[in-house]
């Protein structure tokens, strides 16, 4: 299968990260940890491989 990297800043510390997907992967919603700074960042896969993701602060 493969894969397709997407990167995005934290919005916690702005500092780069990427997430990997895989098409069974769209429409999706991810947590991640900033590479940077270790805080959770909740990631919404887009619906399809042309689409963006949309990365919001996890809070809680």
């Amino acid at each position: 299968m493969l894969t397709e990297s997407q990167r995005f800043a934290c919005p916690h510390c702005g500092e780069a990260n990427w997430v990997e997907m895989e098409p069974g992967d769209f429409g999706q919603r991810v947590i991640q940890d900033c590479a940077v700074c270790c805080r959770a960042i909740e990631i919404l896969l887009p619906d399809h491989a042309d689409g963006f993701i949309q990365v919001f602060a996890a809070d809680g």
